[in-house]
């Protein structure tokens, strides 16, 4: 968990800003949810890991031998627990609200969630998700839709280029079961599969062999890894995804993510054919428990790494609601987004430094500060030191763009102000 001092602070909120726009003009609406929600919602088995990394809050009130009574049960000890997603409270949120939304729900919740990670570079145990969701849509269209509102906004925030790898649980269930792992196996399987781009072909097909996995179907999958295949290029759409996968996959579920790219290419015509932002790739696993059918991940080409996922969960408000709702979303990661973004400058809202000498009363300098602040500018006061430099230098870092020197008896119309640089 961090501290961040007012540029970094600022240089954040100026990206959220951009965020929001975006996903705003894509028809999304934003909501707030506690930081907490009920330990059973959150220990449902259907966070996957993260269930194991929730940070739990005691009960209230227990004294030493309620303590010790429960010390082999946590949900004795505790009945609530801090988000570690923004899924599971919009599920719970759908439920609780659903009479005065409207039958489609295009939600936004821009927040920070919590995680008992092992700290390191780019992982921490309290970081800002922004995610948008669609329920209520069971079609093509609302995943679409969140592609192209991501897109959209990856693009506002300098960073064009981005592309979208999309898969579907369904279409990974039924390629396990042709090559013929047990259900059982399954989600080993998956843990293993998922590392296929840091350990290739060998290293997957040896690691299930380690893991004990059934040897014909180790074999199968091995054999259709190092299928021959040709250096056609196919952009997305039912071509691309009928050679990726075994012969005999699911029409139905095709047809669906074909349609995906139909809509996401009309919203991104750029002219150019086949330009699609979307690459069909049949083993991205995407690791959360309610998954139920398409999932994607974000990618730029100037990392080697995902900037943000999601994924179709149409089983999880019915947990909540009994009855089951079609719903899906797509979550940037705000903490890899904000460190590729360039700094951005707002010429329009100057900030202002007023540098003053001692001897300038208070009611002086407000009545100055307050006419630049009329003006539409940022202001700040600040008492001459004998290292002004070093004064203008804190402030250029803190975001300030222009400075003036203040005397006794100065007023706003002969303020000379100029730019730090």
């Amino acid at each position: 968990m961090r501290d961040f001092l007012p540029a970094e602070k600022a240089r954040r909120e100026s990206v959220l800003a951009v965020i929001r726009e975006r996903y705003r003009a894509h028809g999304f609406d934003e909501i707030e949810t506690p930081v907490m929600e009920e330990y059973s919602r959150l220990h449902a088995g259907i966070g996957g890991d993260n269930e194991k990394l929730a940070y739990n809050v005691l009960k209230r009130g227990l004294d030493a031998d309620a303590i010790r009574g429960a010390a082999d049960d946590p949900a004795g000890l505790t009945d609530l627990g801090l988000r570690y997603d923004l899924t599971v409270p919009l599920a719970r949120f759908y439920a609780t609200n659903r009479g005065q939304l409207p039958s489609v729900f295009r939600s936004i919740q821009i927040a920070p969630v919590w995680r008992a990670e092992r700290p390191q570079k780019g992982r921490y145990r309290q970081f800002v998700q922004c995610d948008i969701d669609i329920i209520g849509d069971a079609s093509a269209r609302a995943e679409a839709e969140l592609a192209v509102a991501t897109l959209d906004t990856l693009d506002a925030l300098g960073l064009e280029g981005g592309s979208i790898r999309i898969n579907d649980r369904r279409v990974l269930d039924w390629m396990l079961d042709s090559f013929g792992f047990t259900a059982d196996e399954r989600p080993g399987v998956l843990i293993t599969i998922d590392k296929l781009d840091k350990l290739g072909p060998d290293g997957v097909v040896a690691e299930l062999r380690e893991r004990g996995a059934t040897t014909a179907a180790v074999d199968a999958f091995e054999a259709f890894l190092r299928r021959p295949t040709t250096l056609e290029y196919n952009p997305y759409g039912e071509r691309q995804i009928r050679k990726a996968l075994p012969e005999g996959a699911p029409d139905e579920i095709i047809a669906h993510l074909a349609g995906v790219g139909s809509a996401v290419a009309a919203a991104r015509a750029t002219g150019i054919e086949g330009d699609i932002p979307l690459v069909f790739d049949p083993f991205l696993v995407r690791g959360m428990g309610y998954y139920t059918g398409t999932i994607f991940e974000l990618a730029h080409p100037s990392v080697d790494y995902s900037l943000g996922g999601g994924g179709r969960y149409d089983g999880m408000i019915g947990r909540f609601l009994g009855q089951d709702v079609p719903a899906v979303g797509f979550s940037i990661g705000f903490e890899r987004i904000v460190d590729l973004v360039a700094e951005r400058t707002d010429a329009a809202a100057p900030a202002v430094v007023l540098v003053h000498d001692r001897d300038v009363s208070e009611g002086e300098l407000l009545a100055l500060k307050a006419a630049l602040v009329r003006q539409g500018s940022r202001v700040r006061l600040e008492q001459r030191t004998k290292n002004l430099k070093a004064l203008l230098e804190r402030a250029a870092s803190d975001g300030y763009t222009a400075f003036a020197t203040v005397a006794a008896g100065a007023t706003a119309d002969a303020l000379e102000v100029k730019p730090l640089g």
